[in-house]
């Protein structure tokens, strides 16, 4: 086990159902808990730092580490999944990490293995976040799909969670993350809707505004993963941004992209529209993160600055 250096110097276990304080630095040196051997030097540390609007479900988290050496490879292992960080500097690294909307509250560790002997954990506590419900009563047409379209929904769902596990190895954005519409977001994400009563999926993305017909840019560059017509979504382009990380954006009228066009930051991708399960014209821009479903104005928040390449 390494030795960990906290700035209060308490110990901490990844146990669920307490709360303690996010420590935003700390210092690791690997190797045994004792002192080297012969009095020799303990081995360079590596220092963490994070920056996140909140450390919530739903969030994203910003790392920054410092690592010595020259790794090849620097992963971060958080919520079950590995990130991959890039690099950022000689020796700086940065990997995101997001939280899902049903990571439950509670403290966790991150485990980064910088490709060395040395490896390092970071303490992070989840805190409560409280989402809004809405209770509306619709045609229940709208609320249960015919059982002719099942099969379909079902093979779309498959398709979008193969989707998730393709991003690419490497980032494939440098610039800042920008809104895809001019338009702000009216909707709050992570909101549950109960139709005529019945519970559905907490909305994973944030809906904008937008006329019938308003261009939709690439919220960065990256990699069409999809651009297709689904169900539920309607006329939807999927962007892999590299390491895990990728744009949903739904229910637009045209697509001007297909599967494995490289795309640029703000580059017109298609239009706003209806299509899919909507009532009216707007943008759904729903993000991933390793897996993770979170807020896409947390990405504008925290990687809407350059980007160090």
């Amino acid at each position: 086990m390494p030795l960990v250096q906290f700035s209060n110097r308490r110990a901490l276990r990844p146990v669920r159902g307490i709360a303690v304080p996010v420590i935003c630095s700390l210092s690791l040196w690997p190797g045994a808990a004792s002192a080297p051997p012969g009095g020799a030097p303990a081995p360079p540390s590596i220092q963490i730092s994070a920056r996140s609007r909140s450390v919530a479900p739903g969030e994203i988290v910003v790392l920054t580490l410092t690592v010595p050496g020259r790794p090849d490879r620097v992963r971060v292992h958080a919520f079950d999944h590995d990130i991959e960080a890039f690099a950022a500097g000689a020796q700086t690294w940065r990997a995101v990490v997001g939280i899902d909307l049903d990571v439950e509250p509670g403290p966790y560790t991150l485990v980064i293995d910088a490709d060395s002997p040395a490896e390092a954990s970071y303490p992070l506590a989840v805190k409560p976040h409280l989402f809004p419900t809405r209770r509306l009563a619709v045609d229940p047409a709208f609320v249960n799909p015919p059982e002719s379209e099942l099969r379909r929904i079902d093979q779309e769902t498959e398709r979008l969670n193969a989707v998730w596990q393709s991003s690419a190895r490497e980032r494939l954005w440098s610039a800042p993350f920008v809104r895809p519409v001019p338009q702000p977001a009216n909707s709050r994400f992570g909101t549950r809707s109960i139709f005529n009563g019945e519970a559905r999926n907490p909305h994973g993305g944030a809906d904008f505004p937008s006329p019938r017909g308003t261009p939709v840019g690439a919220p960065n560059a990256g990699r069409v993963a999809l651009a297709d017509s689904l169900y539920f979504s309607g006329n939807t382009i999927v962007i892999d941004h590299g390491l895990g990380l990728f744009s949903l954006l739904a229910h637009l009228s045209t697509m001007t992209v297909r599967d494995g066009d490289a795309v640029s930051p703000g580059q017109i991708v298609g239009r706003v529209g209806a299509t899919g399960r909507v009532t009216g014209p707007h943008l759904h821009w729903a993000v991933r993160a390793s897996g993770a479903r979170v807020d896409p104005i947390s990405l504008l928040t925290l990687l809407g600055q350059r980007v160090a390449k």
